[in-house]
């Protein structure tokens, strides 16, 4: 059996982004509008030329549909691309020009940060348009930061995904995180609090040996840590860390991580069931980020944020009981659940 893949829809809009004096080049990607506004960050790349920009727009794009549909949101999908102006530049500029770009979507499509962006970045976008969120949190509201949403999402995730595979607890389970940036190092946190084992790689070495300082973490190289002897795999960097080769070399019986994109190929959420290892969809795990965005956008409370992101562990656990139930890989149904979600009838009811 090969795992199905997804109808791949182009987006239903795009648009080429193009300001050489702020050195904006990129584009807008709205995918699905079907359950509203198409949201999804901003990412600021270096790209070999646009046709390679555009082809990662398209994809997170329909990434974010399916996320934010699973994350019961009331948005669709969407993300912008930019390519980084090589050597130096004005960022203000650039966000500024991107700003008013997005003010001329007139609310199809709703900004905020990503990989490359941050909150300055987004405060400069929102000089030109109030389509925009991942700002400066205000008292009490949603916003600022979405990293410390992700990695608590990813962390309930992770307690569904071992109680499915093994039937404990977090406590003395042995993790391995690959990435220990904002998210991976927020996971190790709350993993320590819960009495997990550590154990961490990073392309910094800086980064591991300051979590290692704090969580008593044991630090391996990235070549390795996918074979290390741990209950739980946490990839945490970028896409496509589950090739055949890192499979076949796992120990842990559960991957559940914060990247995106990380089975590298279709076929490799069969070759992870044939092995009897739990697979969280990473766009489920991971989606307390654009909660938290899509709240601030909505005017929320940071208790309505936490009140869906607690909501990931139950959902991951019902799509793996699912999956087992029916003997398919784990993405199979989350995609399943995503585009019923998306359904007209399924969004007016």
């Amino acid at each position: 059996m090969v795992a199905q893949t997804r109808r791949m829809m182009p987006p239903i809009e795009y648009v080429r982004l193009s300001d050489e004096a702020a050195g904006l080049d990129g584009i807008i990607a709205i995918h699905s509008t079907a359950r509203g506004p198409a949201a999804g960050g901003c990412r600021l790349w270096t790209y070999d030329d646009p046709e390679a920009a555009m082809r990662d727009a398209f994809r997170l794009a329909e990434g974010m549909s399916y996320k934010n549909a699973m994350a019961h949101l009331p948005l669709g999908g969407g993300k912008a691309v930019l390519r980084r102006p090589a050597g130096d530049f004005d960022r203000r500029a650039l966000f500024e020009a991107f700003g008013e770009a997005v003010e001329k979507l007139d609310g199809r499509y709703v900004t905020a940060e990503d990989v490359g962006t941050g909150v300055a970045d987004m405060e400069c976008v929102a000089r030109h348009t109030r389509h925009v969120a991942g700002r400066t949190a205000l008292p009490g509201l949603a916003g600022g930061d979405p990293s410390p949403w992700t990695a608590l999402g990813v962390f309930e995730a992770m307690k569904a995904a071992v109680e499915f595979r093994y039937g404990s607890g977090l406590a003395g389970v042995t993790v391995a995180i690959s990435g220990v940036g904002n998210v991976g190092a927020g996971l190790a946190r709350l993993l320590h609090g819960a009495g997990a084992k550590l154990v961490v790689a990073d392309i910094d070495p800086l980064r591991c040996a300051r979590l290692a300082e704090e969580t008593g973490a044991r630090i391996m190289g990235i070549a390795g840590i996918a074979a290390v002897e741990a209950e739980v795999f946490a990839p945490c960097a970028l896409g496509g860390a589950l090739d055949d080769a890192t499979v076949e070399a796992l120990h842990a019986k559960v991957v559940c991580g914060a990247a995106n994109n990380q089975l590298a190929a279709p076929h490799v959420a069969d070759l992870l069931m044939e092995r009897g290892i739990a697979y969280a969809p990473d766009y489920v795990a991971n989606a307390g980020g654009i909660i938290n965005v899509a709240a601030e956008y909505l005017g929320e409370s940071e208790s309505e944020v936490r009140g869906r992101v607690m909501a990931i562990g139950p959902r991951m656990r019902e799509l793996l009981d699912t999956a087992a139930s029916d003997g398919l890989p784990p993405p199979v149904v989350a995609d399943r659940m995503a585009e019923e979600l998306m359904r007209p009838e399924t969004v007016a009811a």
